[in-house]
């Protein structure tokens, strides 16, 4: 455990033993606008207990065993699980969040599951007008909080564009304006996803470049590695240049979605858990992320297909299909690619022509009476798809997740069931049946780490003063209803969730209220003047 984390933990505890010993933890809550009463409370940074939390504003203004005084309105939590609403630190949610739908910008995939504040932008995705993104809430009302990355996959392919080359000494002196410009807006840090074209054509001084940007303006390094199986470099020296990067950058390294993706990298859990563990004791930041499911989400081609057939986008891609001395070298490594997958059955169309979406590959290719690859290219020909991977073994998502480092997210997208289900499939699957990890270390790696991890101000923990982002659950019913059959459904279990003192889940049905926010991260002055 790191200094910081040792100290955030002794002052837990003693805040801990100061409440056990009197009834207030905060100044009267006479006047609150709302109290949730007799729930049992996790905090998020101290042992639970039962007791009462009151609201002013939109802030915690009591936490205690009994709130005093009135309130305008009262919620009874008994036999519920009180706890910070939780944060995820990787999603795929942006034209949710920013698009015309007003009821899509609610968000309620995750509000009925407990999260009331999301990260966007991820996987290089990130748009580099942070101030656009982040102010999008203003005017177009959302459900949930968000802070937003910039993307190196966005500014690769608005200055470079599509290519697999080097960018010029001027291409890059843009790049690195379009970063800080970003990190001075209020990004949240620097994200990539170095498996996909065109970031997968970019070389480790190019990233660390553009790391350094978002570093001196006090920004986070979040990574989707460039290998997550044995496509490339493999997964163990793609975790080295993540921290690498980080290191040389002077900036904490956040590895994405972390995993062991594939028949040939299945067992090496323990191995890269060590590798970051030695880095972290020689005092560098590096932490992780981890959805609780195993399948991952990704595309058809960039499962399939290797980088160098998508050089200059999708019409190049198209076009090398149709050259016979192309497609001869293809073939063989396309199969290899589905190989490491696990085969035709293990990848689920989840997005893309309704025809396609719900059936495995292995079962588009027996109807069309084509081989698997053969199967695949045609689909790649009709449109861009998304699948589900099945692709990781339950050991090594158990081994991740058990670590301290490592907090909780989605990664969800559309026809994924994670979008829906992932905080509380970890809670049934991982808590409560398999006892993989205790409820209180789930509660606190989905809240207060990803909180201090990131400096999220005010948020992840209950405490007066803090931001009311608050939820209450049924422990004895939480869980997913989205399955792979039926991805779009909300999760059960949830009855009160509170964002920044609103209501917007009441009595396990959406309110309608709007009462999320963009979240700016603050950048150093000196190095925005």
């Amino acid at each position: 455990m790191d200094v910081r984390k040792l100290k955030r933990r002794v002052c837990a505890a003693m805040a801990a033993t100061a409440l056990m010993a009197t009834p207030l933890l905060a100044a009267s809550a006479a006047e609150a606008d709302l109290v949730l009463k007799g729930g049992t409370i996790y905090s998020g940074d101290a042992a639970p207990f039962v007791g009462d939390i009151a609201i002013t504003g939109d802030r915690i203004s009591y936490v205690g065993k009994k709130a005093p005084g009135g309130a305008r309105r009262v919620i009874d939590a008994k036999g519920l699980i009180v706890a910070p609403g939780f944060i995820d630190t990787h999603t795929h949610v942006d034209s949710m969040i920013t698009g015309d739908d007003a009821t899509e910008r609610l968000v309620l995939p995750f509000l009925m599951q407990g999260v009331t504040t999301a990260f966007i932008g991820n996987d290089g995705y990130g748009d580099p007008d942070t101030a656009k993104v982040l102010g999008s809430a203003a005017v177009r009302p959302v459900g949930i909080n968000y802070a937003a990355y910039v993307g190196f996959g966005a500014v690769r392919t608005k200055i470079v564009g599509q290519d697999d080359r080097a960018p010029t000494a001027a291409e890059l002196s843009e790049m690195k304006a379009l970063v800080a410009s970003a990190m001075c807006d209020g990004a949240l840090g620097f994200s990539t996803g170095l498996f996909y074209a065109p970031q997968s054509f970019a070389k480790q001084d190019e990233v660390v470049a553009l790391a350094k940007e978002a570093a001196v303006r006090g920004g986070i390094y979040d990574s989707h590695i460039r290998d997550e199986s044995s496509y490339t470099i493999g997964l163990s020296a793609a975790i080295d240049e993540a921290i690498t990067v980080g290191r040389e950058a002077g900036l904490p390294a956040h590895i994405a979605h972390i995993k062991a993706l594939g028949v040939d990298v299945h067992g090496q859990a323990p191995a890269i858990i060590a590798k970051i563990e030695a880095a972290r004791a020689a005092g560098q930041i590096v932490h992780a992320d981890q959805y609780p499911w195993s399948a991952s989400g990704t595309g058809l081609s960039a499962s399939l297909l290797p980088r160098w057939a998508e050089d200059g986008g999708r019409d190049a891609m198209l076009k090398r299909f149709d050259e016979p001395e192309t497609l001869a070298r293809l073939r063989p490594e396309m199969h290899e690619n589905l190989r490491r997958r696990g085969g035709a059955v293990s990848l689920l169309i989840t997005s893309g022509p309704d025809d396609l979406v719900g059936k495995t590959l292995e079962a588009i290719a027996k109807e069309s009476g084509a081989e698997p690859i053969d199967a695949a290219i045609a689909i790649l020909r009709r449109a861009p798809v998304g699948i589900a991977s099945f692709n990781q073994s339950e050991a090594d998502i158990a081994a991740f997740m058990k670590l301290p480092w490592v907090m909780t997210s989605s990664d969800g997208s559309i026809g994924h069931p994670r979008l829906y289900g992932s905080y509380a499939r970890k809670y049934e699957t991982y808590v409560k049946t398999n006892k993989v990890i205790p409820l209180r270390d789930f509660i606190e790696r989905s809240t207060a780490l990803p909180a201090d991890a990131f400096s999220l101000q005010d948020r992840g923990t209950l405490k007066p003063g803090a931001f009311a982002d608050v939820i209450a659950f049924d422990p004895a019913t939480y869980a997913p209803r989205a399955d792979f059959a039926q991805p779009a459904l909300f999760a059960k279990g949830v009855r009160t969730v509170i964002v920044n003192g609103k209501v917007v889940v009441e009595d396990g049905a959406p309110t309608g209220v709007a009462a999320g926010r963009g979240l700016p991260r603050t950048s150093k002055a000196e190095a925005c003047a």
